[in-house]
């Protein structure tokens, strides 16, 4: 079975698939065009976010059998098409799971404790104790949207803190326990006093936070999002920022990245991300959450116990 990778991964990948008879071949070089005049040669295509591999692109690939995407989300791959051709589809949420946790908690923390303000003021030479005073998060609601593995490792984390979780998962049911209350949307806009995404991007979740959803929150809270930048209107949470809806935003991820998630498309430079580049209530990191050292090699062991569990014996 020959498998290309169209995007760089942890080596571990490339040496279990071929330990195991798998051809493995470096197409990160290639073009879109050049990748798919490869035709019938492909039968199986690991990726991060480089292309995307709709119909029209698949279609050049008669004999693929499985995608490998490094990382969550599935949004650049046509997973309709995939299933009407029995492609198999493989992503690794489990390998950087605890990464997206620990960036989530890193944001809330330096948020409720005004590190932005406090370290631009000192950089500044100004030295101002009172009007750095913090909030603690023991005591507070939090509320989290999606309880996949992103979700559940944020919980974890918050374990170890006086904390009420409350979860809304709109395909999930019975997983209330001692560490997290199943909830409703209604609950959570009720009581949170932060508020944290943790749901894939697709035709239901695009723009689902905007001016009315935000409007809905009983309490002046803090925003975190590591989930797809697309899901935040993010026009409507700067208008929330500055009303103080939002006393304080975590965003690792916004809606003016490029598809690829490697730059933001400048022509969409704003006002409303200006504001977000100059406040010292939010805290802005390129896409990063689920990428540490560790969760480089654990997104492709993850990757490799599946597809070999699914192609043994081969």
């Amino acid at each position: 079975m020959k498998v290309f990778f169209v995007d760089t991964v942890h080596e571990v990948l490339k040496e279990r698939l071929t330990k195991r008879g798998f051809e493995c071949f470096d197409a990160t070089s290639l073009s879109l065009a050049e990748f798919t005049s490869l035709g019938n040669q492909v039968d199986g295509i690991v990726i991060r976010a480089r292309f995307f591999l709709n119909e029209e692109v698949l279609k050049n690939f008669p004999n693929v059998k499985f995608i490998a995407r490094s990382g969550s989300g599935l949004e650049n791959i046509d997973q309709r098409y995939c299933k009407t051709r029995n492609i198999s589809l493989f992503n690794s949420p489990e390998g950087n799971r605890l990464a997206v946790a620990e960036h989530a908690l890193g944001m809330l923390l330096a948020l409720l404790n005004k590190f932005p303000q406090a370290q631009g003021q000192i950089q500044q030479g100004i030295w101002r104790r009172e009007e750095n005073r913090g909030e603690e998060l023991s005591g507070k609601t939090v509320g989290i949207i999606g309880y996949g593995n992103n979700g559940k490792a944020f919980a974890k984390l918050l374990k170890g803190f006086d904390v009420k979780v409350l979860v809304y998962d709109k395909y999930l049911t019975g997983f209330g326990d001692a560490q997290v209350q199943e909830s409703t949307m209604e609950a959570i806009h009720e009581q949170a006093d932060v508020f944290s995404l943790h749901i894939p991007q697709n035709k239901e979740t695009i723009d689902l936070v905007n001016e009315a959803f935000l409007h809905r929150f009983n309490k002046s809270l803090y925003f975190l999002n590591l989930s797809r930048g697309k899901i935040v209107q993010t026009h409507a949470l700067v208008d929330a920022l500055k009303s103080g809806k939002i006393k304080g935003a975590g965003l690792d991820v916004l809606e003016y990245e490029s598809k690829d998630f490697e730059s933001m498309r400048s022509k969409d430079s704003s006002d409303v991300l200006d504001y977000l580049i100059q406040s010292n209530r939010v805290i802005l990191t390129p896409h990063v959450g689920g990428w540490t050292h560790e969760s480089y090699f654990k997104l492709s062991a993850v990757l490799a116990d599946k597809i070999l569990d699914h192609f043994e014996p081969y």
